[in-house]
């Protein structure tokens, strides 16, 4: 029999969907699950969108430029001008979902064998776009204690070797909902220039912050050789089928490196460009609206959570996830068990156990992440089977004080 790849063999399993062979067997038992797990919004997704690719007249469903529609990419540089951000539409190449962009950033830019380094907990997806490109992500950890900030420039440069091509930062922050500060910003612009690295920014989640508010990458001065933008819309139009998102920077050598990768691949979904052009089109209001509702959904969230015993939650300040600390040891046997073992009124809920989101052996056992992407009817049912759960869970762990709950158990 033919041997599987050695990449394939370390290919990572997702902490988002690893368990959903044993949601679908609960759903056959006649189960409510509460999805907690995935980024799937519940918001509807703009029908104006919907109905520029139903009504688009055309002959032939026909490959796009290799970097996007054109048409597109100008109407993007708008919407970048509007967020503060300026460029121009030649240095934007559109790409199969954020997934893509990162993906054409880490073959662009490091050779098998370098080192990315990513504050952890971060993207599952990024150890797997790794693994694929022959890259070493190397963790650098932040704390539930500290809400997830940035850790200390100190901690990146002890992580630094001759290996190490490029940071990767996710601001507001999947999974853990952090926004970096402008503070923060300057740690990771110095560490860029003094050890020549690149800034790979994925900031799918601008629209949604709730405290303070956001600040890209490509606003840092003299970084222009070094700042990548990945984005995509997968999460601003609550248009995750739709597989668009976009490579961005100022570097015309990096570009047109990117190109080529771009090229292999041929072209972007038609369809879905067609979606994204039409919404920049969208009311001024729409992403206050939305960014409200998601404000409302993430403080029920953090409020029940937090009312448990034996559960931690800090504040998330943007995106849609939260990670919270569990009275378990084991976030995976917890999580499988609330699929397999447990119902509530016929109810169970589905969640990320949070190991996945570390590079570290052994951190983020007793955490899981979860994506307030339900209405507020559904979370309030997904933590009333999460705090049943919790007390007749036979490993549960009794913590007894606030100060016992902020260490590691």
């Amino acid at each position: 029999m033919p041997t599987i790849s050695h990449r394939g063999k370390e290919m990572p399993a997702s902490p988002i969907r690893k368990l959903v062979p044993f949601a679908e067997a609960a759903k056959k038992r006649g189960t409510k699950v509460y999805h907690l797990n995935i980024g799937q919004p519940d918001i509807e997704t703009p029908p104006s969108t919907l109905d520029a690719v139903r009504h688009f007249q055309f002959k032939i469903l026909e490959y796009s430029h290799s970097a996007g529609n054109e048409s597109y990419r100008r109407k993007l540089v708008k919407y970048y001008a509007a967020n503060g951000i300026d460029i121009s539409y030649d240095q934007i190449i559109i790409t199969t979902g954020g997934s893509e962009a990162i993906l054409f950033g880490l073959l662009g830019c490091l050779d098998a064998g370098d080192e990315v380094i990513i504050p952890e907990p971060f993207y599952a997806n990024y150890n797997g776009f790794a693994v694929e490109a022959g890259v070493k992500v190397v963790p650098v950890t932040s704390y539930i204690e500290s809400g997830f900030a940035l850790p200390p420039l100190e901690t990146f440069e002890k992580a630094i070797t001759k290996k190490t091509k490029a940071i990767v930062i996710c601001n507001p922050n999947n999974p853990t909902g952090y926004l970096y500060s402008r503070e923060e910003w300057d740690i990771l612009k110095q560490l860029a220039l003094k050890y020549n690295l690149y800034l790979f920014s994925d900031e799918a989640y601008r629209e949604f912050c709730y405290e303070g508010s956001h600040f890209s990458a490509m606003k840092l001065e003299g970084l222009d050789n070094n700042v990548v933008l990945m984005d995509t819309i997968s999460k601003r139009y609550s248009a995750c089928g739709g597989r668009i998102g976009a490579f961005i920077t100022r570097n015309k050598e990096l570009l047109d490196t990117a190109m080529k990768f771009a090229q292999a691949r041929l072209s972007p979904p038609s369809f879905s460009q067609i979606l994204g052009e039409a919404a920049i089109d969208l009311p001024e209001d729409y992403f206050d609206i939305t960014r409200e509702e998601y404000r409302r959904r993430r403080d029920l969230l953090v409020k029940r959570l937090n009312e448990m015993p034996g559960v931690y939650c800090p504040n998330p300040g943007g995106a849609f996830y939260a990670i919270a600390r569990l009275p378990v040891p084991d976030a995976d046997v917890f999580c499988q068990w609330l699929l397999e073992s447990f119902s509530f009124k016929g109810e169970t809920v589905m969640l990320a156990p949070a190991s996945g989101f570390y590079g570290s052996p052994g951190l983020g056992l007793n955490e899981v992440r979860l994506a307030y992407v339900l209405n507020q009817e559904a979370i309030q049912a997904a933590m009333d089977c999460l705090q049943a759960a919790l007390l007749v869970y036979p490993d549960k762990i009794e913590v007894k004080s606030k100060s016992e709950l902020l260490t590691h158990y």
